[in-house]
């Protein structure tokens, strides 16, 4: 430098030839960086001249792709309103054609029947369908307990046929007479059997019985059921004590019944020279014979509800009469729970007498008509020990009735 001062460290001073000198060298790069700011500023103005024609090619299909998207959602939107009022095009027309036959059938009916309404229309048709839901669990029901008719002979040639035994579970249930011809064991396994199908049976029919089943004195797990009379009016509600529904071969070990009320038996006869244990193990056996009529008679009450009617003679064999009862046109239409409901147990209609089944189911009629309801069996059995006489016979012992009548089997 040519000024001294301009040297010197301590201040920064300038001259004016070294603010000049500065100002020159300044303009100089400034005018240099602007050169080649100019340069790259065509450089890049030639390079977007060359690729403007693509990219504005690129944003035109950018923008045809964003309008196809929204045309091809409003699209499908059309579809949905489209189908939607198709599906309610085909409900309005299926509504209209089902009133046009409603109408239609409405105008045929006489005058008096025109005044049914929606409700009770589909209260009908609703009766219906639980009519055959109800059809389809008896016929499972009947599958799985196995109730069926075994042996047997059609009537060729002019012979007389010979019918077979009904069995359930593979049990066969011997009409009340025949009893005797099997073992206990054999005898409590089938009822037991039959009580439960019954009670499934009508459970699933909704109808409830004169007699109700109940057990008591649980041995390993399982119960012995007993029988008695439920609510009513009629004459076989005063039988309210509770009867067993299987033997014993022991009377010392036979379970009490639910009911501390005596129970009304068939009265049983023995020798002077028997024992008391004998003649208390034949009243229990004669207070089965009368639980087992009640059983019958609420089969013959369930055939009744399912318009079969079973007639005195034949209400001894109650598979025989469960089996109509599963095979009828009337099946499941009739109930205490649904419409059309029923009459409390048992309506006018029903003319069996609870007294002549007991007859019927009894060894003696004339004589089991004579037990007033609540006489236990022990006091039965002792006050007609002498009516009747013991004949043994090759399968054991039968009591054998003086005068009496025929009763099932």
């Amino acid at each position: 430098m040519e000024c001294k001062n301009c040297e010197l460290r301590q201040r920064q001073y300038y001259c004016a030839n070294c603010l000049r000198n500065h100002l020159r060298d300044f303009r100089l790069q400034t005018h240099h960086f602007s050169s080649d700011r100019n340069e790259h500023i065509s450089r890049a103005s030639r390079a977007f001249k060359s690729i403007e024609s693509g990219r504005l090619l690129r944003a035109e299909i950018a923008r045809a792709d964003h309008s196809l998207d929204q045309l091809a959602d409003s699209l499908a939107q059309v579809r949905r309103d489209c189908e939607n009022k198709r599906d309610r095009l085909r409900t309005l027309r299926e509504t209209l054609a089902q009133r046009k036959r409603t109408l239609h059938a409405a105008r045929l009916l006489p005058p008096q029947s025109q005044t049914l309404t929606k409700e009770s229309q589909e209260l009908s048709v609703l009766s219906q369908t639980i009519a055959r839901a109800r059809s389809g669990l008896v016929q499972e029901l009947v599958e799985v307990f196995h109730v069926v008719e075994v042996g047997g002979r059609p009537a060729v040639g002019g012979r007389a046929g010979a019918r077979g035994e009904w069995t359930v579970g593979g049990l066969v249930l011997p009409v009340p007479g025949d009893v005797r011809r099997y073992p206990p064991d054999h005898i409590n396994a089938v009822i037991t059997q039959t009580i439960h199908f019954l009670g499934l049976l009508t459970f699933y029919l909704g109808i409830k019985l004169p007699f109700e089943v109940s057990w008591s004195c649980r041995r390993f797990g399982v119960g012995m059921p007993w029988i008695g009379a439920g609510r009513g009016t009629e004459s076989w509600a005063k039988w309210t004590a509770k009867h067993p529904l299987h033997l014993t071969s022991n009377p010392s070990s036979t379970p009490s019944s639910p009911s501390s009320s005596p129970s009304p038996t068939l009265p049983v006869s023995l020798a002077d020279s028997e024992a008391p244990e004998q003649v208390l193990a034949h009243g229990q056996n004669q207070s089965f014979t009368t639980g087992l009529a009640m059983l019958l008679y609420n089969v013959c009450y369930l055939a009744h509800s399912q318009g079969v009617e079973i007639p005195l003679s034949q209400a001894g064999d109650a598979l025989s009469n469960l089996w109509a009862v599963c095979c009828s046109g009337e099946l499941g239409r009739r109930s205490h729970s649904t419409t059309p409901l029923l009459l409390p147990p048992t309506p006018p209609s029903f003319t069996l007498d609870f007294a002549q089944v007991l007859q019927a189911t009894a060894a003696s009629p004339a004589r089991a008509a004579r037990i007033r309801p609540g006489r236990s069996a022990q006091e039965a059995g002792i006050s007609n020990m002498r009516s009747e006489r013991i004949v043994e016979e090759e399968d054991g012992w039968d009591v054998v009735e003086l005068g009496g009548e025929e009763g099932f089997g």
